[in-house]
């Protein structure tokens, strides 16, 4: 156990790591988000483990930043953010540029920095009741880093529809969107995403595997190490603003916020 906010267990050369804050909707906290760096690189440096399953106890897979995150959000230095920031772009690159194939199993509403983690993967799997979104923008944020890798999986036209509206969506949607790769019922999605990285075990070379996640990750965008270098930069300013001391505040005491 890497830590009580991240379960990691191996079987059969698939290890599976699970978010494990379900009393908080698995929400994002620098903890949770260290923490779940610490298991992939587990998992990357572990010789007996060939694929890896990302996954969140509970009802949910992840609604983003959590409460008090937020809160702190409020005092923190502009070196505080850049650092903060940063820890993130870490997380979301490190499950892309991993030498091992992710699959996420997303059983339940992938929200914000939740949403970027199904957005991330390799391959995402998903129940039909799960509702995706980056809401970001209702809060005076911006989803800078995800952005990165958003733009790589639906193209220009419909990030700007998901960035900027801040709506939520289906899985259904985000299938068709290629923001994730299948939906399977909630009660065969286990065993399909189980049989999924067991055919990858078996039936695949891992050094094939890792070369061409490596071959797909560096000819289709070569500059993403710039985007996500500014990403930073514009995540950390843009906690600054008074539209986010706004908009925080508005969602902490729960009320609604006009523009």
């Amino acid at each position: 156990m890497i830590s009580p906010l991240v379960l990691y267990t191996v079987s059969n050369r698939i290890a599976t790591i699970s978010l494990n804050r379900p009393e908080k909707r698995n929400a994002f906290n620098p903890e949770l988000v260290s923490s779940l760096t610490a298991a992939l690189l587990q998992a990357s440096d572990d010789e007996e483990v060939k694929v890896i399953i990302l996954k969140a106890e509970g009802n949910t897979f992840s609604a983003g930043a959590d409460l008090e995150y937020l809160q702190q959000l409020q005092q923190n230095s502009h070196e505080d953010n850049v650092r903060d920031s940063e820890n993130l772009k870490t997380l979301f690159t490190t499950i892309y540029y991993l030498p091992k194939v992710v699959i996420a199993q997303v059983e339940g509403h992938a929200i914000a920095g939740g949403c970027g983690l199904a957005t991330v993967c390799d391959i995402t799997f998903a129940i039909p009741e799960a509702n995706f979104g980056y809401t970001e923008v209702k809060l005076g944020f911006v989803p800078a880093i995800v952005s990165c890798f958003l733009m790589r999986k639906t193209g220009e036209t419909i990030a700007k529809k998901i960035l900027l509206t801040g709506d939520l969506f289906s899985a259904e949607q985000a299938l068709a969107y290629n923001l994730i790769t299948y939906v399977t019922n909630k009660e065969e999605i286990s065993q399909t995403v189980h049989d999924f990285a067991l055919k990858l075990c078996n039936e695949t070379s891992g050094n094939s595997l890792m070369v061409t996640k490596q071959l797909i990750g560096q000819t289709t965008n070569p500059a993403l190490e710039n985007a996500l270098n500014l990403a930073v930069q514009i995540n950390a300013r843009v906690r600054e603003s008074d539209d986010f001391k706004k908009g925080i505040a508005a969602f902490i005491s729960k009320e609604k916020i006009k523009w």
